[in-house]
């Protein structure tokens, strides 16, 4: 049997079961104590240690990204869970860190390619012509190839950036969607591949 709540750990679980529904991805410490108008992470830590020791949550870290609902409500069968594996460039190009950074839960009917399909949090404007935010979340269905025009996620070297798939003949290149960012000549890098293709663009406005 799980431990009896306390008046404020019964709110907290109660604002994550919530922001999970609504979001498809649990809050962070920064947010939970935002919500609560607590002054640091510190306190949320306290209750959220008590929340797992009582059996009500569970944490691989000490991320608020990572936490998950021991019971959570029963999901619909047409809801998939899509991982979100880290972060992407949409300016310069930054180290790519496939570490799990939480869930998504998605309709299926919301997007066509649906095996495989994962999440990244984009870091940079230079897409924002083309709709796509800093902080956005993008879904990326996993493919080598590419159509001229696709909205892409590359591998350069060791580095991922999201652009504009542009092939003109023999030539290739990364276009942004922002006047302040150059193209990329993908013809100057010997090591170069695709990702995956963006299907969908999710933004929270918590």
């Amino acid at each position: 049997m799980k431990a009896e709540l306390t008046d404020r750990q019964k709110e907290i679980l109660d604002f994550i079961e919530v922001f999970i529904s609504e979001n498809g991805f649990p809050p962070t410490f920064r947010e939970i104590a935002s919500h609560f108008e607590l002054a640091s992470t510190f306190g949320v830590k306290r209750h959220i240690d008590a929340l797992v020791k009582k059996g009500h949550l569970s944490s691989i870290s000490n991320s608020g990204r990572t936490l998950s609902l021991t019971n959570p409500a029963p999901k619909s069968e047409n809801m998939l869970e899509i991982p979100i594996v880290g972060r992407v460039a949409a300016g310069y190009p930054i180290l790519a860190q496939e570490n799990l950074e939480g869930t998504f839960s998605l309709d299926a009917g919301l997007i066509r390619r649906k095996k495989d399909c994962f999440g990244l949090k984009v870091k940079g404007d230079s897409m924002i012509n083309a709709g796509i935010f800093e902080g956005d979340l993008v879904i990326i269905s996993p493919q080598k190839e590419c159509e001229d025009g696709d909205i892409v996620v590359a591998l350069l070297d060791d580095e991922a950036t999201m652009k504009r798939f542009i092939k003109k003949g023999e030539d290739i290149f990364l276009k942004p969607e922002n006047e302040k960012y150059s193209v990329i000549d993908l013809n100057k890098y010997s090591n170069f591949s695709i990702i995956g293709k963006v299907v969908g663009v999710f933004r929270s406005y918590n």
